[in-house]
C-alpha cells in the first residue's frame, strides 16, 4: 500500500472517529477528541520508517526540532521521497530527542464514552441542589418573599388577626359644607371708594387684619376693613377703585377649622339615624375614615329628593373641602367575634378564599373558612390564629408577586 493511501485511509478512519466521538466530546472536552485523534494518525504512519511528513503544528511544536535551525532538516515535501541518512526505526532513537514512537493504535479498540446521566436535563445544573431551570432552591409552594423595604414600597399594611365588633350600618351619601356658624361678612361702615386692596381671595387672615382701605364719600377720608376672626377669605366682592357700601358685603371670611357633613336619609331609613349617635365618614381619598357625632337632624324634608338632613360636624384636618362629597355610615346593629380579619386581607386563589400570613420575610397563602362580615371586617372561622400577622391593605400585591413567581418557572 503506497503512503498516499495509507494517509488516506487514516484521514477516513480518524474521521469517522471523531464523528463518532460526539458524546466523547461532551465528555472530556474537544481537544481530547482533536488529541486522541491526531495521535492515532501519527501511529499509522509511524512504523513505514519515515514518520517525518508534515504534520499539523500541534504535533510539530511537541518536536524540539524547529524546521530552520535543525541540522538535518526534512524537508516539507523532499521529506517524505528522500531518506536523511539516520535510522527512525520503532525501537531506535535517532539522537535528535525524537521519543521512541508508541505502539501502534488497534483499529479494533473501542472509544470510550461517558454514561448520560437519566436525570441531567442538558443544562448542567447539579440535580441535587437545583430545581431544573437554574433559579436554586425554590419557595414552597404558595410562598413569597417580600422584605420589609418591598413591604413599604407597595404600600402593604400589616395587621394581626384578633376579636373584633362586626356592625350593620346604614350607607349614606353626604356633602362637605362650610360651617354656617364660623362664616361672617364683611361689610363697609360708610359709602365710599376702594382705594386699597389687601386681601384676595382663598388668603389666610388674621383676626383684626387689614382686608382693603376705603375712602368715605362724605367725609374724604380713608378707613379700613378688618376681619372679624381668623379664617380664609372665601367671598370678595369688592375691587380697586369700585364703589362699595352697607347694601352689599366686600368680603366673606369663613373659619374652615371645623365643617359640616350633610347626609341625605330617605323616608324609610329616617327610624334608624338619630341625634348623638356615630357615623363613620370616609372622604374618599383613600385614607381611614374618621368617626363624627351625628349633631343634626332635619325636622323638615327637603320635596325634591324626598330625604332629611342629618349633620355631623367635624374637625378640619385639610382632609375635608367644602363642596366636595363624602359618604357615610351609620351601625344600625353590632355583634361580637373572636377571630377577625380585615375585609382588604381576604384574596381569592384558584377558587379559594386565602390570607397571605407573615412569617419572617416570607408570606403564605393561608387559606381560610369565612363567616359573617360587614363593610371593614370579616369573621375567620378557620385557618388562623389569633395573634398572627398578615397583610390586609394592598394584600392583592402579594397575590401578583406569588402569581409572577410561578410563572417564570412554566417554560
Amino acid at each position: 500500500m503506497s503512503r498516499s493511501i495509507t494517509r488516506d485511509a487514516a484521514v477516513l478512519i480518524v474521521g469517522g472517529l471523531v464523528g463518532a466521538g460526539g458524546l466523547y466530546a461532551a465528555q472530556e472536552g474537544p481537544s481530547a477528541v482533536a488529541s486522541q485523534a491526531l495521535s492515532f494518525y501519527s501511529r499509522l504512519l509511524g512504523g513505514d520508517g519515515h514518520a517525518h511528513a508534515e504534520a499539523p503544528k500541534t504535533v510539530a511544536a511537541a518536536d524540539d526540532h524547529k524546521e530552520d535551525d535543525d541540522d538535518h532538516a526534512h524537508g516539507k515535501d523532499e521529506g517524505r521521497a528522500k531518506d536523511d541518512g539516520h535510522d527512525h526505526g520503532a525501537e531506535k532513537d535517532d539522537g535528535h530527542g525524537h521519543d521512541q514512537p508508541k505502539p501502534k493504535a488497534d483499529l479494533g479498540s473501542t472509544v470510550k464514552i461517558a454514561a448520560v446521566d437519566a436525570n441531567d436535563d442538558g443544562h448542567g445544573h447539579d440535580p441535587e441542589k437545583d430545581d431544573g431551570h437554574g433559579h436554586g432552591a425554590e419557595l414552597p409552594e404558595g410562598v413569597v418573599e417580600l422584605g420589609d423595604a418591598k413591604l413599604k414600597a407597595a404600600g402593604i399594611s400589616l395587621d394581626k388577626a384578633g376579636a373584633s365588633t362586626l356592625r350593620e350600618e346604614l350607607q349614606l351619601n353626604g356633602i362637605v359644607r362650610a360651617n354656617q356658624e364660623a362664616v361672617v361678612q364683611v361689610t363697609p361702615r360708610f359709602p365710599g371708594v376702594v382705594r386699597t386692596i389687601a386681601k384676595r381671595l382663598g388668603d389666610e387672615v388674621r383676626k383684626g387684619e387689614t382686608l382693603a382701605v376705603v375712602e368715605s364719600n362724605q367725609s374724604l377720608t380713608t378707613y379700613e376693613l378688618k376681619a372679624p376672626i381668623a379664617g380664609v377669605v372665601t367671598e370678595r366682592q369688592a375691587s380697586l377703585g369700585e364703589y362699595v357700601s352697607e347694601q352689599k358685603p366686600a368680603f366673606v371670611v369663613t373659619d374652615l377649622s371645623t365643617l359640616w357633613v350633610d347626609f341625605s336619609v330617605y323616608r324609610r331609613d329616617l327610624a334608624k339615624v338619630a341625634v348623638g349617635e356615630t357615623v363613620r365618614i370616609d372622604p374618599e381619598d383613600g385614607g381611614e375614615p374618621i368617626e363624627a357625632k351625628i349633631s343634626y337632624l332635619s325636622p323638615i324634608g327637603a320635596a325634591d329628593t324626598q330625604s332629611a338632613v342629618a349633620r355631623a360636624v367635624i374637625r378640619n384636618d385639610g382632609r375635608f373641602r367644602p363642596g366636595l362629597f363624602a359618604t357615610g355610615a351609620v351601625a344600625t346593629a353590632e355583634q361580637a367575634v373572636p377571630l377577625a380579619v380585615s375585609i382588604d386581607a381576604i384574596q381569592s386563589l384558584e377558587g379559594r378564599d386565602v390570607v397571605f400570613v407573615r412569617e419572617g420575610d416570607r408570606f403564605a397563602a393561608r387559606d381560610v373558612t369565612l363567616g359573617r362580615r360587614d363593610g371593614r371586617s370579616v369573621e375567620v372561622v378557620t385557618g388562623l390564629k389569633g395573634g398572627e400577622s398578615y397583610a390586609s391593605k394592598n394584600s392583592f400585591v402579594v397575590k401578583a408577586e406569588l402569581a409572577k413567581g410561578s410563572a417564570s418557572h412554566e417554560h
